[in-house]
């Protein structure tokens, strides 16, 4: 690592995916692969609702966008961590380490919320189904997206403050984040300097605008478990819940991937183990997403389909 002086930085080290130099070849391969399928499977999801007039339905609505923005997250981390295992380096430029902050924040938190509208959704079409095309109008399911993307620019501004804050520390001679990405919190614990601030300005930030998803989400399936057990068919209340059988799988796989590298990180030494984590946490969820939404979604399977069976005759 290089330095002008204690606050002038030209670089911070990222963790090498593996010491091992023969499986730098299949490790890249598995990575790429991964990125592969995720910006393919999201891809073929958000063209199948554009062109199918079938899907032209909030549901659907909000889960082109959220196969939107799961590409736009994989592509703030994998691209770098490939570059990096490719030219066998390890540095990210100051400037591309906090450009990479801000992004993953802002995307993680926009995956987040767009969960909570689809929770949002799940519950109308389920606690108000006569009322349903009435509620879920265009101008609001818009209107959602807006300030989802509200409240994610939110989010990345208070951390961003921290990050600014991160500019006027002084870092010690060691500089190696412990992950395969940037990581607001990691790099503040590089600092030499007190950082009693930052840590708290990190907390309320994530608090706040994590929390408020996460709040909706269960508020939402609270209503609809409750109103699925006033059903008096048995076969009215496998339909309902089956109807939030992805969605709820998704939430599970985004939230428990993120749980577990926080467990990981409190009860494991291991700081390989935890990059591993946190590194499936921006890669599993969103290249898994459109495998669970399509095969579990007779619409959208046959969507495919007829995209797929278009692409050939082109």
């Amino acid at each position: 690592m290089e330095l002008r002086n204690e606050t002038s930085i030209l670089e911070f080290l990222l963790m090498e995916v593996t010491e091992n130099p023969e499986l730098q070849s299949l490790i890249f391969s598995l990575f790429l692969s991964m990125y592969l399928v995720t910006i393919l499977g999201n891809l073929l999801i958000v063209l199948a609702v554009s062109l199918d007039s079938h899907l032209h339905t909030p549901m659907y609505f909000f889960l082109s966008n959220l196969s939107f923005v799961d590409i736009c997250l994989t592509s703030t981390t994998i691209p770098k961590m490939l570059v990096n295992i490719e030219t066998q380096s390890k540095s990210i430029s100051y400037t591309g380490c906090l450009t990479q902050i801000c992004f993953v924040l802002v995307f993680a938190s926009l995956d987040s919320c767009i969960l909570s509208v689809m929770a949002y959704d799940r519950y109308v079409a389920i606690c108000h189904p006569l009322r349903y095309n009435v509620i879920m109008n265009f101008h609001l399911c818009g209107l959602l997206i807006l300030l989802s993307l509200f409240i994610s620019i939110m989010d990345a501004l208070a951390h961003s403050l921290v990050v600014l804050m991160v500019l006027q520390l002084t870092f010690c001679t060691d500089v190696e984040i412990p992950l395969f990405f940037c990581e607001v919190v990691q790099v503040i614990k590089l600092a030499c300097s007190d950082t009693l601030v930052n840590n708290i300005l990190i907390y309320f930030a994530t608090s706040v605008f994590g929390g408020i998803p996460l709040c909706g989400i269960i508020f939402s399936y609270t209503q609809i478990v409750s109103s699925v057990l006033r059903m008096p068919p048995v076969g009215r209340k496998y339909k309902a819940f089956s109807t939030c059988g992805s969605h709820l799988s998704v939430v599970s796989l985004f939230y428990g991937t993120g749980l577990g590298v926080y467990i990981s990180s409190a009860f494991t030494n291991s700081s390989r183990n935890t990059a591993v984590l946190s590194m499936m946490y921006t890669v599993v969820p969103q290249m898994m997403n459109p495998f669970i939404y399509s095969l579990r979604n007779r619409d959208m399977k046959g969507a495919l389909r007829k995209l797929i069976s278009r692409t050939s005759l082109l």
